[in-house]
């Protein structure tokens, strides 16, 4: 179990301070491959924490424009099954490998989470803004998850715009897929990428 405060709603919440440890962390933040995430992952209890986390982003007028659907054990394999099928009614012809791609799509790591873009269409909040604050909740999970000693990953790849499948991933017509959030214990020591030259991207007025 996660060891976190909880805060009842008119708490008063800590103020701003210095944390170097929190720095140093976001400074080394490295997403994990999928397929290299094994078992444990986190337990049901953990995985609520983290959901929990992730849930705290930014929320203009908090119209709470997401939603997670867990994906583990048997679930995996139903989906799998369901890739593969959809991709062999667009190519009947597809390599054995390709099939096992399809096939194992969710059982590279213990745990996905699909994190469900479900905006509030009628909300005078902009639907931009909700998206962002869906992007914002992938991005604390994999923080959260990271934080809680889990390696993950945030991916799509093409079966999340896959309309074959929306049935399969419990989409309503309105809804679509931020994020497949795979997670794990890691099995790989992650190596630094490329990182963007932050003074090219920053003017200032």
């Amino acid at each position: 179990m996660i060891n976190q405060h909880v805060f009842e709603l008119g708490d008063d919440m800590p103020m701003p301070v210095a944390n170097d440890d929190v720095l140093s962390f976001l400074a080394s933040r490295r997403s994990a491959i999928a397929h290299t995430l094994t078992a444990p992952g986190p337990n049901p209890e953990t995985l609520t924490e983290l959901l929990r986390l992730a849930a705290r982003a930014p929320d203009h007028r908090r119209v709470v424009p997401f939603r997670f659907v867990v994906v583990e054990g048997d679930a995996q394999t139903r989906l799998g099954q369901a890739c593969l099928k959809a991709a062999l009614e667009l190519d009947a012809d597809l390599s054995d490998a390709q099939r096992q791609l399809e096939l194992n799509r969710f059982s590279r790591a213990p745990t996905v989470v699909i994190v469900v873009y479900a905006p509030v269409l009628e909300h005078k909040t902009p639907q931009w803004e909700q998206s962002l604050c869906c992007g914002a909740v992938c991005q604390n999970l994999l923080l959260a998850a990271n934080a809680a000693g889990f390696g993950a990953q945030w991916i799509t790849e093409t079966v999340a715009y896959e309309p074959k499948l929306r049935d399969a991933f419990t989409l309503a017509e309105h809804e679509s897929i931020a994020g497949f959030i795979h997670i794990g214990t890691a099995a790989q020591q992650p190596k630094e990428r490329p990182r963007p030259e932050i003074e090219a991207l920053t003017h200032r007025l």
